[in-house]
């Protein structure tokens, strides 16, 4: 298994698709390590080359007992994202992994590309803090089958869950493959509560955003996602009708059209760019060129100054 070490910590790693695509970084959430971003990795991969990662204190990389940040993880993403070769990378991030993206765009800000914010706040005063409070976001002890239970009944709706029971499962067995780690989720929620947010310089990311979220959103109210594009210059926003904090899973359909039409209006822009970059280069060096053409021929064909006349010159003499 790929690993990496950075910033003192050991990260684990996975990279899918094409070496030759565009670059895209996905960011996972408080407490659901890469796994939880799994089914946007075969829709993404067809069109990008994907850097997954779990961050410090979670699945299967490096959990140690001392503070984190969300900067000090934003900067661990700068760092593998440099590590791996993408450097800079269209990024997407949800949840606590949204907020880190913010800190990178803000602290890294030549590494994204493009950002996207998913399900995510800016935190600070200014935020809606979460609508409802769920035993899966704390740290007492429980079991997989109960914390994945209560995983289930924070990121979806209850009609969703109604019609879809596999998901509750599905997140039991995330757990039992992947336990939380007491000591690293403590840690987690420590630096998710005592992030000062990023409200006041979110005006600084350069970067082109969209806000992506769930209308039903009950961790993390979708009003939070309406702050962060009121205050990133030229952002978009989209908000899913009956979705929740996971929308992606939710609304899977509906989330690949808004994700891939961003992403790509992104990707052309860019290639428009560099070829209106190559074309205003080559039109900026055609005088110099043709300068240096014409200086070329006078030197293999200078003019001629008097001696022996010319063959035509002499045949015209008699």
């Amino acid at each position: 298994m790929p690993y990496a070490k950075v910033n003192g910590v050991r990260l684990y790693y996975e990279r899918h698709g094409f070496p030759d695509k565009p670059p895209l970084v996905l960011i996972h959430g408080g407490q659901g390590d890469s796994s939880m971003l799994a089914d946007l990795v075969p829709m993404f991969s067809r069109e990008f080359r994907v850097l997954l990662f779990d961050q410090r204190g979670l699945g299967r990389s490096d959990k140690p007992d001392v503070p984190y940040t969300i900067p000090l993880i934003a900067d661990d993403t700068a760092a593998l994202m440099e590590r791996t070769g993408f450097n800079p990378a269209h990024v997407l991030g949800v949840s606590l992994g949204g907020m880190i993206a913010q800190e990178l765009a803000l602290r890294h800000p030549d590494q994204p590309l493009s950002l996207v914010l998913g399900c995510t706040s800016p935190g600070g005063p200014r935020a809606l803090r979460l609508a409802a409070r769920n035993r899966a976001y704390t740290n007492e002890p429980l079991s997989d089958e109960e914390r994945g239970r209560a995983l289930a009944e924070a990121i979806f709706t209850p009609g969703f869950l109604k019609e879809h029971p596999e998901m509750v499962d599905k997140l039991i067995a995330l757990r039992r493959a992947h336990p939380l780690d007491p000591v690293g989720f403590a840690r987690r929620l420590e630096a998710a509560v005592a992030w000062p947010g990023a409200y006041d310089r979110l005006s600084q990311i350069a970067c082109p955003t969209l806000v992506i979220t769930g209308a039903q959103d009950k961790l993390v109210p979708a009003t939070n996602s309406r702050l962060l594009a009121r205050a990133i210059k030229g952002s978009e926003l989209v908000v899913l009708d009956h979705a929740g904090h996971g929308f992606w899973l939710e609304r899977p359909q509906e989330s690949k059209r808004a994700l891939l039409a961003f992403l790509r209006r992104q990707i052309a822009g860019r290639a428009t760019t560099r070829a209106a970059s190559k074309l205003r280069a080559r039109l900026q060096a055609a005088p110099a060129r043709a300068a240096a053409k014409r200086a070329a021929t006078s030197k293999v064909l200078p003019p001629a100054r008097g001696g022996a006349p010319s063959k035509a010159r002499a045949r015209a003499g008699r």
